[in-house]
């Protein structure tokens, strides 16, 4: 008999000898974290408590208009023109639960997972008070609408989830071996393959690992881990579509950056580009109307929508108007950037869009547009579910989420402050390059200006910046860097404070005249 065999069956004798005892210890085991963690384990399970209620208020999802295409692609597999297709084959996989109830629960899990990184890495790695690193976790563990983005059938929650652990692995081992390179390129080929800003986040992470100074096999093997799922895929899209790429809708996203400010006039465009040109007084209010509205110039233009013809020539039209109107470009760029930081939270970019990122009193009905010729939108989620897949708010837990959501969110000027707190760190350790804070702090900075430079800003896309502002502004606090402005401090000090007082014997006592003779 094998000892794995004989060493269970001995448990289960002393099991059922004394069953009490043995549950005992169990619970004692799983207390033990919590007596460890005493702060973060309440602020885990108000997280868990919140979500719970949000997954109770509205069954079994809620869906944003972007949704639909992830799921039509899940439904039928095939490289999406506009999106790579990674959060769908996480909903191709769950697909023979037919629950969305099950995806949101995942995507729930991931927020919650998001936590325990943070909070491990400050309190391990950079050895934080228990109270500190558990606080950094707040401003994304209680926000209501990051929960309320993990309700929603989309791919940013992923995306973060994916990001967070390349940061997590990185950060975790001074120098990674060939095996925890291999999964950090991994990693963040699959990031890149839910989101086209993974490219930007791949760029970050191997500028970081030169900086560290990490050798070239190891920066190979996490570069060629990276690459195996992202050449397969556009392996893929070449065979289906002749190219060899990810996504053609490069030059569509960035027409809609260019929309608000190009001036044909200044560029000059060549006959073909013409039609993508609009007069001052003719413009669509926000710059997206440039691509989703009805009235965009890109319908005017022949041929199909979306095509990589039209693909083509929206990007050679967008970069034209960059180099001839530069500082409109850099403009637009910094309003919107700067839009992050803002202390309200404003209706933008309309208000249809505004409400899908709100827990609302009622549901809308699913939409009835065709994903193809034989089914729309409604019929693919009611296909995926094999039920009722239209959002029911559930009384009185949904209105518990709604109140929470009025008062619990973080403001764009707290997003602000935390990436300061992290610049502030980084500029302690400027002879390191900022330490190991240049990674989280790069990273999420570059997620918060890759919309503005190339699209335009979306709440949506401020959430995911989150977890890595919080991480930065963790290690600002980190004994390291408190060493380092302990140590400038004392070196500043005045030469006579440094001295101490003067020997008893050295000083000159001043001597007070007595009062004249009256």
């Amino acid at each position: 008999m094998s000892t794995r065999a004989t060493a269970a069956r001995v448990a289960a004798r002393e099991f059922a000898a004394d069953p009490g005892g043995h549950l005992r210890d169990g619970a004692a085991r799983l207390w033990a974290p919590v007596r460890h963690h005493p702060v973060f384990a309440v602020i885990l399970a108000i997280a868990a408590l919140l979500r719970g209620i949000a997954m109770i208020g509205y069954q079994p999802a809620m869906y944003f208009n972007d949704s639909f295409d992830y799921l039509h692609v899940a439904m039928k597999p095939y490289p999406h023109p506009l999106r790579p297709d990674g959060y769908s084959f996480l909903l191709l996989i769950l697909k023979p639960f037919h629950s969305f109830a099950l995806v949101i629960g995942l995507q729930h899990l991931m927020g919650l997972a998001m936590g325990v990184m943070v909070y491990a890495l400050l309190r391990k790695r950079f050895r934080l008070p228990g109270w500190a690193a558990a606080l950094a976790t707040v401003p994304f563990l209680l926000d209501a609408y990051q929960i309320q983005l993990e309700h929603l059938i989309l791919s940013d929650t992923m995306f973060t989830f994916l990001v967070v652990c390349a940061v997590t692995v990185l950060l975790w081992h001074d120098r990674p071996t060939w095996k925890v390179a291999a999964s950090l390129g991994l990693i963040i080929g699959m990031a890149w393959l839910t989101r086209s800003v993974g490219l930007p986040v791949l760029i970050g992470v191997l500028t970081f690992m030169l900086i560290r100074r990490t050798g070239w096999r190891t920066l190979a093997v996490t570069l060629a881990a990276c690459a195996l799922p992202v050449v397969a895929y556009a392996g893929w899209y070449k065979a289906e579509n002749d190219k060899f790429a990810i996504t053609e809708s490069n030059g569509i996203f960035l027409y809609a950056r260019v929309y608000k400010f190009a001036d044909c006039h200044k560029i000059n465009p060549p006959v073909e580009q013409i039609p993508l040109c609009t007069e001052p007084e003719n413009r669509l209010p926000n710059s997206q109307d440039g691509i989703w509205n009805a009235a965009s110039p890109l319908n005017r233009y022949t041929g199909k929508r979306f095509s990589p013809e039209q693909n083509e020539v929206a990007n050679a039209y967008s970069q034209r108007a960059i180099l001839s109107q530069p500082l409109d470009y850099l403009r637009v760029v910094a309003h919107d950037f700067l839009r992050v930081f803002r202390w309200e939270r404003t209706v933008f970019p309309d208000k249809a869009t505004y409400q899908q990122y709100e827990f609302g009193k009622t549901s809308s009905a699913l939409p009835n547009w065709r994903m193809d010729s034989d089914n729309t939108a409604a019929d693919e989620a009611v296909a995926y579910e094999r039920g009722r897949a239209r959002t029911q708010v559930v009384e009185p837990f949904a209105g518990l989420m709604r109140t929470y959501q009025d008062h619990f969110y973080l403001r764009g000027t707290m997003v602000g402050v935390l990436l300061l707190l992290g610049l502030g760190g980084m500029a302690v350790m400027w002879r390191r390059i900022g330490g190991l804070a240049f990674l989280p702090w790069t990273l999420g900075t570059g997620l918060l200006l890759a919309p503005a430079a190339t699209a335009e800003f979306d709440y949506r896309y401020v959430l995911p910046a989150v977890p890595l502002a919080c991480l930065a502004a963790g290690i600002a606090f980190a004994p390291e860097v408190r060493g380092k402005v302990t140590g400038a401090f004392r070196r500043r000090r005045p030469a006579v404070e440094a001295a101490g007082p003067e020997p008893a014997a050295e000083r000159v006592e001043e001597k007070v005249p007595a009062p004249a003779a009256g």
